[in-house]
């Protein structure tokens, strides 16, 4: 061994001891008569020092050392005068007796610190450097004791962890395909896992009435701060269950994570009907740490020939309590934040309950006192608070409504990444219309079950039509989702024929799992995890880029392999690949 301790490990309990340190040197710090070296490793960082008394060929050698060589050294255990007790090893130090470089190194491109000047792609260019740096170091061993726990807990209860097939078919539901060309098989190809979806209701149908898989997913969508092009699920099924079994078992091991891994306790996990998600906060991911849940204004604002809110379907609005100070500069930033294409908003209307009791409002030509008072009323306002109003569709509406409420939740500092408020989500709408195709698609996928008493609605009112769907959220974010899947043969082609797939086209693409449903196959459902997801949460941050040793880019390229990139001719051909220009 290089090393008899890390560079985390030793304290003021080792003074006098001789020891052998291996790893990267931090910094140096060259004080003319004493050089001071900093040196580490993943477990942590300790200081060297070459002084006055050592011989000169080992203090030209401390002093001749640069960022990231990685060296080895021997020296004594002494009691540091300047103790640093931000470290686990601020109240020691190395008096170095011997050193070996290992390997020297040419100058990193940017600063190996938990502040670093290094940009963001510069940073993925050399990402194995970039894990050096102790934030995201601690960021990978925060989701190994994830991973950990989520198989401890998992494990107690029974679960059996089985790995599915990676080579699969391609499907025409959910997002696209990732496919690998078959060489044994020309013109034919496999496709990447979106999920494990079929395969584990297969499990379920050998007995396996319990499992659970940390896997990998690949989708070919368009990329973001929460997603990649490849992503990690913690996916689950079981047998002989209901939603009310699945929603308690997952609370629990969202409880285990937060207090093992995290050391908190959560409080409780209310549940919110889709319906009302999207009335309230017009999303179904509403973030719970703060309020300023919609009020719809229709009965208040029509008819009073004003001809924005006359000709919407929807007036809506939410109350920033204590934002009556914003000044018309700020009010016209949030106006051009909501006009954003991405957002596509046509314009804001406001009212201020002033500190002095008056009303004020950007509409006052078409709206008196009164009318201002019982919008106040309706609102619960507040001297001092600002009543934001969006006008429209409904559903566009609701979903800028949605923005800029979180927009004003993240300005007043209401988004604390230290407070967690976990809801889960039920009864989801089966299927929605999708303009383009002229068609209905499933909203989660076709294997979720209707509820039972809404498949009569499936010939007449497919739109109205609930599932036994259910997601948990945690501070606005889709942490996890499922359903009680449909393990009946008749049920599942009824569903396929509701999704516009011919009988034909149903058993070509789903014939091995409507056969096996003929075997006896068992009431189940699931739940899948959004690992990376659930990982960046536990971390803080916003991007879940972070907590993944080697991420994508927002293009889906791996800057430092240059990947995705053309392959050779010979390949191609092999392959019975052609290429057009």
């Amino acid at each position: 061994m290089l090393r008899t301790h890390t560079c985390g490990e030793l304290n003021i309990s080792n003074l006098g001891e001789t020891v052998t340190l291996s790893g990267w040197v931090q910094k140096s710090r060259d004080l003319g008569g004493t050089t001071f070296v900093d040196i580490r490793d993943r477990y942590g960082l300790t200081q060297l020092v070459f002084n006055t008394d050592t011989d000169a060929q080992l203090r030209d050698q401390g002093r001749g050392l640069g960022r990231e060589y990685v060296i080895t050294v021997t020296g004594k255990v002494l009691e540091r005068s300047n103790k640093n007790l931000k470290i686990s090893t601020g109240e020691i130090e190395i008096t170095v007796e011997s050193i070996e470089i290992l390997n020297e190194s040419k100058i990193p491109p940017f600063l190996i610190e938990d502040e670093t000047d290094g940009g963001e792609e510069l940073r993925a260019k050399y990402r194995y450097l970039d894990l050096r740096r102790a934030p995201i170091r601690n960021n990978l061993i925060l989701r190994h004791k994830m991973a950990q726990e989520v198989r401890r807990y998992l494990s107690d209860l029974d679960f059996i962890e089985v790995e599915t097939p990676v080579l699969i078919k391609s499907t025409p539901e959910g997002a696209r395909d990732f496919v690998v060309p078959s060489r044994m098989n020309p013109g034919e190809f496999y496709a990447l896992p979106q999920s494990p979806q079929t395969f584990k209701q297969l499990l379920m149908v050998s007995g396996f009435d319990r499992y659970f898989q940390i896997v990998k997913c690949f989708r070919d969508e368009d990329l973001r701060a929460d997603r990649q092009p490849e992503f990690t699920q913690i996916d689950c099924e079981l047998s002989f269950v209901t939603q009310e079994d699945i929603l308690n078992i997952f609370e629990g091991l969202t409880r285990h994570l937060f207090n093992k891994v995290k050391g908190i306790e959560l409080n409780e996990f209310p549940r919110m009907f889709y319906a009302d998600a999207m009335r309230l906060y017009g999303s179904d991911k509403p973030d719970r740490r703060f309020g300023m849940e919609f009020v719809e204004m229709n009965d208040l604002v029509k008819g009073k020939d004003f001809s924005v809110f006359d000709n919407a379907e929807l007036v809506v609005g939410i109350n920033a309590k204590g934002a009556a100070s914003y000044t018309r500069k700020q009010l016209d930033e949030l106006t051009e934040f909501l006009k954003r294409p991405q957002i596509g908003a046509t314009g804001l209307i406001y009212m201020r309950y002033n500190t002095d009791g008056t009303l004020k409002s950007s509409v006052d030509k078409f709206y008196n006192e009164d009318d201002l008072t019982n919008w106040a009323a309706a609102f619960g306002a507040e001297q001092g608070d600002l009543i934001l109003i969006l006008a429209g569709n409904t559903d566009k509406v609701r979903k800028q409504m949605n923005e800029l409420r979180l927009e004003m939740g993240t300005r007043l500092g209401l988004r604390d990444k230290n407070t967690y408020a976990p809801l889960w989500v039920v009864d989801f709408p089966l299927l929605e219309f999708d303009e383009e195709s002229g068609r209905y698609h499933a909203m989660h996928h076709p294997f979720t079950s209707p509820k039972p008493e809404d498949i009569s609605l499936l010939d007449t009112n497919p739109g109205d039509v609930r599932a036994n769907a259910y997601d948990l959220v945690i501070n606005g974010t889709e942490i996890g989702g499922g359903s009680i899947r449909i393990h009946n043969k008749d049920l599942q082609g009824l569903m396929f024929k509701h999704l516009g797939f011919s009988k034909e086209e149903a058993q070509k693409q789903f014939g091995f799992l409507m056969d096996a449903f003929e075997y006896g196959a068992p009431p189940h459902g699931g739940i899948a995890f959004g690992f990376d997801r659930l990982a960046s949460i536990f971390a803080g941050l916003d991007s879940i880029r972070d907590v993944i040793a080697f991420p994508k880019n927002n293009s889906g390229r791996d800057v430092m392999i240059d990947s995705p990139s053309t392959i050779a001719d010979a390949q191609m051909n092999e392959l019975k690949i052609k290429t057009t220009v």
